[in-house]
């Protein structure tokens, strides 16, 4: 990931359950964000999990594969900056710049860039996929993202 578009730290990313949802990782996204460091998020992937409900009855059977995709990472990432004050949201928030990256490497690669919210709706395809929230960019790191984004315009010129 790294070699394809230049980020230098990361995060990893972790899925909740359906009654509990991780809030940690804010935090940490937050306070490399105001290191002006890049947080990449190498987001979920649940395979072979036992389906403890079958396996009480003796029956040893496995929940299908589950993939965190980009809109997930992001749309649990930003409802959970909603609950936050006003100094964490000016850090993290709809208008902050990131990186959805799917299936790196192989032929069918999907790089986006832009910010959280143009990126949430974007169609990421197939897994696996991965989040970079951009810190503080070099002009080249612009430059480069202009090249995958959304919006060019949306990536300032430095």
């Amino acid at each position: 990931i790294i070699a394809e578009y230049g980020k230098q730290w990361y995060q990893r990313r972790v899925r909740g359950k359906e009654t509990w949802r991780p809030t940690s990782f804010v935090d940490k996204i937050i306070a490399n964000l105001r290191r002006g460091l890049h947080v990449l998020c190498l987001l979920d992937i649940r395979v072979k999990e036992i389906d403890w409900s079958k396996m009480v009855r003796g029956q040893k059977v496995y929940e299908p594969p589950q993939y965190m995709t980009v809109n997930t990472a992001i749309s649990q990432i930003l409802e959970n900056v909603k609950e936050r004050g006003e100094e964490e949201r000016e850090v993290l928030c709809e208008d902050t710049l990131a990186v959805g990256v799917a299936r790196l490497g192989s032929e069918s690669q999907r790089i986006v860039s832009g910010t959280l919210q143009q990126l949430v709706d974007q169609d990421f395809g197939e897994p696996l996929h991965s989040l970079c929230i951009v810190g503080k960019l070099h002009a080249l790191e612009a430059d480069m993202l202009r090249h995958f984004a959304v919006e060019p315009s949306s990536i300032p010129v430095l």
